[in-house]
C-alpha cells in the first residue's frame, strides 16, 4: 500500500494526514519532497497526523527524523499527532519519543504553536 498524504491548512499551520505505509522507497521520498516544498514556501509549522499509518520500517523512522531535522534547520517545527499504539511503541523503543513533540489530537498540536509565540 502506498503512502497517501492529505494536506490541510490552518492559517500558518500545515497538517499532513499520512495514510498507509511509511517504508523505504517512493513513500519516504515523497514525504521528504513534500516537506521540503513546504519549507521552501515558508511553511514552518507542520503537523504529521499518523493515525492512518499502518506500518513504519527503519527507513520510515529515518525519514521522520530527517523531516524533523530539515524543519529545525529552517527554524521550523514538525509535530506528531494521533499515534497508533504500534507507532507510539516504536517511537518509545527507539527513544525517538524524546525527539518529537507528540500530541493526542491535531487541535492540541495547533494550540501548542499558538502558545509558543
Amino acid at each position: 500500500m502506498a503512502l497517501y498524504m492529505v494536506e490541510k491548512r490552518f492559517n500558518d499551520v500545515v497538517l499532513l494526514d499520512l495514510r498507509g505505509r511509511l517504508t523505504l522507497g517512493q513513500e519516504t521520498a515523497d514525504l521528504r519532497a513534500r516537506l521540503n516544498q513546504l519549507l521552501e514556501a515558508g511553511q514552518l509549522r507542520i503537523i504529521f497526523k499518523l493515525e492512518g499509518v499502518t506500518y513504519i520500517d527503519s527507513a520510515g523512522l529515518s525519514t521522520l527524523v530527517a523531516c524533523h531535522t530539515s524543519a529545525r534547520k529552517r527554524d521550523g517545527t514538525v509535530k506528531l499527532t494521533h499515534l497508533t499504539s504500534r507507532v507510539r511503541d516504536l517511537l518509545q523503543i527507539t527513544r525517538l519519543s524524546t525527539v518529537f513533540e507528540i500530541f493526542p489530537t491535531v487541535e492540541d498540536a495547533r494550540k501548542s504553536f499558538e502558545s509558543a509565540t
